[in-house]
């Protein structure tokens, strides 16, 4: 399906002859010394250069009628076109770090005018409810498939080589909660948190919900496509598939917080290669992602109590990969500056 090469290990040692050679004690740069690295191996151990792009998956979900949310599912619109009139926290951040956003209808309950300049790559009219049968068939997951596979490629040719993903979809975390509770194998309650604050009632509820919604479709356990095809929405679908095709396509992504996670948990399963591809932003508030990211040997660059979406997370780490670009390029050896080795 994807053809992901493994990050090549034949510059390691040049890379960290160059990282343990700065300025520096080794290791004093902590976590941004094996970004650098990372950065290096993708990227190019000579010289780092980042092109960014954010981008906003937008979807709706069956399961959100059931009332597992604090807001209905008209919400998902509006805050799209939010997105479009430059008000939201995304907005905000995006215009702060320079980088070009994008929103991406993947299947809201009604489309957009053109004009608003949102890309279409509908998928539908927002999914099935998950507890009653399947989200998407198989057929509609391949399609979300290829529209990410051509939106990567459409950035690859524009030189993009770093993506950062976010979401918008109200009553997402349930989906994500369910994937993850299937594709881990673990109980739900472990998965389910409140997502954006509901009530202890609607958690209880949405609990049960997620519940029904696994062992309804607990055949499928095993087949991580129709796992994300039965559990998934259609943004989780196109944020999975845009990871695996970023991935081939030698770029790296940059995760937000519980939603791409969970995407990339589908990602990771369907070829475990893409995990080398993926710098996980931040640890959400949500419960369960730490447990999904503990799962996924991630270890996030930021821990903000963030449980907003929309990429805000990804965006706001952004500083510290240029950091570390930064430090990789710039910082001077020891002896290009004239000073005795640190050890």
């Amino acid at each position: 399906m994807y053809c992901i090469t493994p990050v090549s290990t034949v510059n390691d040692s040049a890379i960290w002859h160059k990282i343990n050679n700065k300025t520096k004690p080794i290791g004093a740069l902590g976590k941004l010394e094996p970004l650098a690295a990372q950065l290096a191996a993708v990227l190019g151990h000579q010289h780092i250069k980042l092109m960014p792009q954010a981008m906003i998956f937008a979807a709706d979900h069956g399961l959100a009628r059931a009332g597992v949310s604090i807001a209905p599912s008209e919400v998902t619109q509006q805050m799209v076109h939010n997105f479009v009139a430059g008000g939201a926290a995304i907005n905000v951040f995006c215009r702060q770090m320079q980088i070009d956003l994008e929103v991406i209808d993947c299947g809201m309950l009604s489309p957009l005018d053109d004009s608003l300049g949102v890309i279409n790559q509908r998928l539908g009219a927002g999914t099935e409810a998950i507890n009653v049968t399947e989200a998407m068939s198989l057929t509609t997951l391949e399609q979300g498939f290829e529209f990410a596979n051509q939106r990567v490629e459409y950035h690859r040719q524009q030189g993009i080589n770093l993506l950062l993903l976010g979401e918008m979809g109200i009553g997402n975390t349930s989906s994500a909660s369910a994937l993850m509770t299937a594709l881990l194998d673990i109980d739900s309650d472990l998965c389910v948190g409140a997502g954006t604050g509901i009530d202890e009632q609607t958690l209880i509820r949405k609990r049960q919900l997620v519940a029904d919604a696994v062992v309804l479709h607990q055949d499928k356990r095993g087949d991580t496509k129709a796992i994300l095809a039965a559990l998934g929405g259609f943004e989780i679908v196109q944020m999975t598939a845009t990871m695996l095709a970023a991935a081939q396509a030698n770029m790296l992504v940059i995760i937000d917080g519980f939603i791409a996670s969970a995407a990339a948990l589908a990602a990771v399963k369907l070829n475990p290669h893409v995990k080398d591809y993926l710098i996980f932003a931040h640890t959400s508030h949500e419960q369960g992602h730490q447990l999904m990211l503990a799962n996924l040997a991630a270890k996030p660059l930021l821990d903000l109590g963030l449980r907003l979406g929309e990429g805000s997370g990804a965006v706001l780490a952004y500083p510290l990969i240029e950091a570390a670009a930064n430090f990789y390029n710039q910082m001077a050896s020891f002896e290009d500056a004239g000073v005795n080795s640190v050890v």
